[in-house]
């Protein structure tokens, strides 16, 4: 087997999903194996994965979590029993190869940078809306990582003072208003008001409304769901506007479940920010786009940071 000429591998909460790359860029090879369950496990089973696909002298790793800038993952809420775990230096030390860890937003903006939405972007911002809000962001053709390796936790802005607690210890934190899964909250307080009867009635009462059946009811057109889309949309326009008048990048990719029906987010998205930006229509905006690379986004990522 000839060697690939990056791996990467990407830690999720339930699979590591382990990527080869050719000199192209084109995925060549993928490999799959639930996420164990112990730090020591974890180190073993990446290794093997790199092995797997052919390794040669590096290999990447995207992990969820604050990982600074010596490789340790610091904590991260998706894998049991992982906190201050050196992890670059774990894996060195099973295999001769030099090892990349970084934050696994962070390196899915370096991948829709180089191969996704961002190509052709000398300043990037990528926010991805899952669970929480994480992101990465690319200026001047350079991936930033911050002064410690912590940049891109946009999740963790305050956009309401003494707003909704937030399991950070926070209060108000932009991930409580515009994650992937605040949408099933705004539902639910939009059903508390008296609207969603038809929505609330298919998912089997309000407690358990899921973002999924929003989406489905705006998308065949009910005005209450339509209603709600329009209010998650004001709250990540509001981030993304907080970002722009920071960063000033020239494009904002958007990751996450919501990239599955652009044409039901986009369009609120952009209005709500174009309607919120400072310096209104004498100032250019920034494209926004949803992610292209998808699941395979934190895998191509690792891989990329072999090459930096």
């Amino acid at each position: 087997m000839t060697a690939p000429a990056a791996v990467g591998i990407d830690v999720g909460g339930t699979k590591c999903l382990g990527i080869a790359l050719d000199h192209d860029g084109h995925v060549v090879a993928e490999h799959r194996v639930p996420t164990p369950d112990t730090p020591e496990a974890l180190v073993a089973t990446l290794a093997d994965i790199a092995a797997t696909l052919g390794a040669d002298g590096a290999a990447g790793v995207a992990v969820p979590g604050l990982v600074n800038r010596d490789g340790v993952l610091l904590a991260a809420a998706n894998l049991r029993g992982v906190k201050m775990l050196a992890l670059r230096d774990e894996l060195e030390a099973r295999t001769d190869l030099r090892w990349s860890v970084d934050n696994d937003n962070t390196v899915a903006c370096l991948a829709e940078w180089r191969f996704g939405a961002g190509r052709g972007v000398d300043d990037l911002l990528l926010v991805g809306l899952g669970t929480g809000i994480g992101g990465g962001f690319v200026c001047g053709g350079v991936l930033q990582r911050g002064c410690h390796g912590f940049a891109g936790e946009f999740g963790h802005m305050i956009v309401q003072a003494h707003g909704i607690s937030c399991p950070c210890g926070q209060q108000g934190c932009w991930e409580r208003y515009a994650s992937g899964s605040s949408l099933a909250m705004h539902a639910r307080d939009a059903a508390g008001a008296g609207r969603l009867d038809a929505v609330v009635s298919r998912a089997g009462g309000i407690d358990e409304l899921r973002g999924e059946h929003i989406t489905d009811a705006a998308l065949a057109g009910d005005p209450d769901a339509l209603a709600v889309i329009d209010t998650f949309a004001d709250w990540v326009a509001i981030g993304l506007v907080n970002l722009t008048n920071t960063f000033d990048p020239g494009a904002i990719v958007i990751s996450g479940g919501l990239s599955a029906a652009p044409e039901l987010f986009l369009p609120p998205i952009e209005q709500a920010f174009h309607a919120s930006m400072y310096g209104g229509d004498d100032r250019p905006w920034p494209r926004l786009a949803f992610a292209e690379l998808g699941p395979l986004a934190g895998g191509i990522g690792a891989a990329l940071l072999t090459t930096l």
